[in-house]
C-alpha cells in the first residue's frame, strides 16, 4: 500500500525556502512566522528520512535530495496554480442561472434587464421561471430571489434584500367609480377583492395589520399568479392586494393607485444561493438587487 504524501503546507513552505534560496524570504510570501517554515522543513526531512537543506555560511543550500524535491514540488504547485486559474475563469465566464417568480420576473425583473446588464456586464445571467422555495426544483440553479420569512434552510446562504409591504391596489376608473380616496380602508369589506392562488392569506394579513375584521372580507376571483392578480386589477376587476415593488412601476405611471399606501409584512425578499457554491459570484448581483429594490420607481 502506498504511503501518503507529507504535509501539503511542510511541502508549500520547502518549495517558498528553496525558490527563494531564504527561510526568512519564505516566511514573508507565505504570511507566516521564520519558525513556522522551519519546523515545516524539518518535520518533512523527518518524515523523508534525509536532509534538504545544508548550511554554507550564512545561507542554505539544497542538498541533491532537496534539488530533487524542489524541482518536482515547483512543476507540480506551477500546474496547479494555473489550472485553478483556469478553473476560476471557467467558473467567471459560465452563464449564472438564476431563478425567479413568475410574477417578479415579468414585472420587475425584465423592465431592468437592460440596466443591470449595463451596470453588472461581467455577468452572464440566464433567467428562469421559479415558484416553490427551496427543494429540489432549485437543483441547477445559481441563485433564486424569493419572497419568505425565517427560519431558513441550513443548506441554502440566504442574503435579505428588502423587507416586503403589501396594500390594496386598483385602477384609477374603480378608485373613481368607488370613491376610494375618500374612504377609509374599511371600504374594501363591500368590494370585490381579488387574490392569487400562491398568497391565499395575503387580504387576511393586510387587514389583521390595520386592525380590520377579517370576517367581513369577501375575496372574489382568484389568479394564478401575482401578474395576472396585477393585470386584473388594472382592467378593472376589482381591487388587488399586492407587494409595493410589484406595482411601483404602474403607480408611478398612474395605470394603478394605492389609495391606503402599502403596510410592512412578515416575509421578505431574499436572494438564496446554495451553500455548496461559493458566495463571491453572487455577491455584486445581491448589492444590485438591493439597491434596485429600494430605487424609487422611474428613478
Amino acid at each position: 500500500m502506498s504511503r501518503p504524501l507529507p504535509s501539503l503546507n511542510a511541502l508549500h513552505a520547502f518549495e517558498a525556502a528553496a525558490r527563494l534560496g531564504s527561510v526568512s524570504r519564505a516566511a514573508v510570501e507565505l504570511h507566516v512566522t521564520h519558525g513556522a517554515v522551519s519546523r515545516h522543513i524539518r518535520s518533512l526531512e523527518e518524515e523523508l528520512g534525509t536532509p534538504l537543506f545544508q548550511r554554507e555560511g550564512r545561507g542554505l543550500a539544497l542538498t541533491g535530495a532537496g534539488q530533487r524535491l524542489r524541482d518536482t514540488c515547483t512543476a507540480a504547485f506551477a500546474q496547479l496554480r494555473d489550472t485553478c486559474q483556469l478553473l476560476r475563469q471557467d467558473s467567471a465566464q459560465a452563464p449564472f442561472v438564476l431563478g425567479c417568480p413568475v410574477s417578479l420576473l415579468a414585472r420587475w425583473m425584465i423592465p431592468r434587464l437592460e440596466r443591470l446588464m449595463s451596470d453588472l456586464p461581467e455577468l452572464s445571467l440566464h433567467l428562469r421561471p421559479q415558484e416553490t422555495p427551496f427543494d429540489e426544483s432549485l437543483a441547477g440553479l445559481d441563485a433564486a430571489v424569493l419572497s419568505g420569512e425565517a427560519p431558513w434552510p441550513p443548506a441554502w446562504r440566504v442574503r435579505p434584500l428588502l423587507r416586503e409591504r403589501i396594500g390594496p391596489v386598483a385602477s384609477p376608473g374603480f378608485a373613481r367609480t368607488h370613491r376610494l380616496a375618500r374612504q377609509r380602508p374599511k371600504a374594501v369589506l363591500g368590494l370585490p377583492l381579488l387574490h392569487t392562488q400562491s398568497r391565499p392569506r395575503a387580504w387576511s394579513d393586510w387587514a389583521e395589520r390595520i386592525g380590520l375584521p377579517t370576517a367581513g372580507l369577501k375575496t372574489a376571483h382568484g389568479y394564478p399568479h401575482l401578474y395576472h392578480l396585477i393585470e386584473a386589477a388594472a382592467a378593472g376587476r376589482g381591487v388587488a392586494i399586492a407587494p409595493e415593488p410589484l406595482v411601483a412601476d404602474d403607480l408611478a405611471s398612474g395605470r394603478l393607485v394605492a389609495p391606503w399606501g402599502f403596510e410592512e409584512a412578515d416575509s421578505q425578499w431574499v436572494l438564496a444561493t446554495p451553500m455548496r457554491l461559493p458566495a463571491e459570484r453572487s455577491e455584486k448581483l445581491a448589492a444590485w438587487l438591493e439597491a434596485e429594490l429600494c430605487r424609487p420607481a422611474g428613478g
